[in-house]
């Protein structure tokens, strides 16, 4: 046992000898350049998944706060997503078991309808969205632009909406203004609605931005000749948003018959789709990163065996066993790997820090939803870049250290130049 602690000492000893030498050897150099090219490729793993991260639970959080999470409306297999609802009676039953239901935060009544807008110079085509005085506008609150959000009066309806800036704009309307508002019936006649402009909002999600605008779902109700009890359907807010389907699949095993449940993530299945491909995206840089990182080992450690041939020679001769000899350059390999490891997330965990509080990092809003990079940090994720770099990197290099050192001749590797 002491002899063993005894070599590995002396390997300890070696290895720091070389590595930490005051002297301007190529040694030096090779092994902080290596830590350096560590230290790129682990900080760029790390920005990869906290920016993807951060992007997708941006993007996420926006189609979630105005839709909720779940839809439970009328059974309709072939209506279209963006179709008028069918009207459902408010359902006791379903209510309980919506929530009751231990991963549901809250659950609004909705109701949707077809409108043109008209404002000063031109017209506008959206879907205006109904919701009652328990709507939970707090999770709104990031996008109000100007003004505020519609009041509810204690009886009739009321005749203000929000608009999107987008519509806003269009029309060439601001807070405060008035509009028309018209209405195809189902049997082609029209009514017409005189509007205020409550407030503007801006989520910077087109799909909604161009469509969309708030109004009193008692005016939706009125509109269609529907009774106070009838309504599109319900949103459902939960607690986790990544537990979607699971807990909208658990929702439509009990619902009564003819009503249906639906996640966000289904109904607008093309934007989480293209959110999802960013996972793949940060499989491959990950491969790339951790393929770099193991190549830029493997030819320092190669490197660093063919200057110390001398030395390897002179240890062998001394009668070192080569495994006495690999440990040596194992604790280069594990002073590299460790130390750009430790490089690498100081200055990764530091630009996303800087990311978090001064957004230096700005992006075109019409393509990707949001004006700056938002950036999530996962530690969990985080640890398993770390320990899984080190692991293969570590793992990689016990073979050329084996192989060179082990075919290596005391003789030749004394007298090579």
């Amino acid at each position: 046992m002491t002899c063993k602690i005894l070599l590995l000492n002396i390997s300890r000893f070696i290895a720091r000898r070389v590595a930490f030498n005051s002297q301007h050897s190529f040694s030096r150099f090779i092994i902080r350049l290596a830590i350096a090219a560590t230290a790129i490729s682990v900080m760029a793993m790390i920005l990869t998944i906290a920016f993807t991260k951060g992007f997708q639970h941006a993007i996420a959080t926006k189609m979630y706060s105005f839709s909720g999470h779940i839809h439970v409306q009328h059974f309709e297999p072939e209506k279209s997503a963006i179709a008028e609802e069918t009207p459902v009676k408010m359902n006791d039953s379903v209510l309980f078991i919506l929530k009751n239901d231990p991963d549901v935060e809250s659950v609004h009544a909705f109701a949707t309808k077809d409108a043109i807008l008209k404002g000063p110079e031109s017209f506008e085509g959206l879907k205006l969205k109904g919701v009652s005085a328990d709507y939970s506008f707090d999770r709104l609150r990031d996008f109000l632009q100007s003004g505020r959000w519609i009041h509810f009066p204690d009886s009739g309806y009321s005749n203000e909406i929000n608009l999107s800036s987008y519509t806003a704009n269009q029309l060439k309307l601001k807070t405060g203004d008035k509009l028309f508002t018209y209405f195809i019936q189902p049997d082609g006649s029209k009514r017409v609605r005189p509007m205020v402009v409550a407030g503007i909002f801006k989520t910077g999600i087109e799909y909604y931005d161009r469509v969309s605008a708030l109004v009193d779902i008692r005016l939706i109700q009125r509109l269609n000749n529907w009774g106070p009890g009838e309504i599109g359907g319900y949103e459902v807010f939960i607690k986790d948003y990544t537990m979607a389907d699971s807990v909208s699949n658990r929702i439509f095993d009990k619902l009564p018959h003819l009503w249906n449940s639906r996640s966000v993530t289904e109904i607008y299945g093309n934007i989480f789709d293209w959110l999802n491909l960013h996972d793949t995206t940060v499989v491959i840089v990950i491969i790339i990163m951790v393929l770099v990182a193991i190549l830029n080992l493997v030819t320092c450690l190669i490197i660093l065996l063919l200057e110390r041939t001398q030395m390897i020679g002179l240890l062998k001769s001394l009668g070192s066993r080569d495994r006495t000899i690999q440990q040596v350059f194992l604790y280069h390999g594990a002073l590299i790997t460790f130390g750009g490891i430790i490089l690498g997330n100081f200055a990764g965990l530091l630009i996303c820090w800087l990311q978090q509080h001064y957004g230096f990092i700005k992006l075109p809003e019409e393509t990707y939803f949001i004006s700056t990079a938002a950036v999530q940090i996962t530690w969990l994720q985080v640890s398993l870049v770390n320990a899984g770099t080190f692991l293969i990197c570590f793992t990689v290099l016990l073979l050329p250290s084996f192989f060179i050192i082990r075919r290596l001749s005391p003789v030749k590797a004394i007298t090579f130049d």
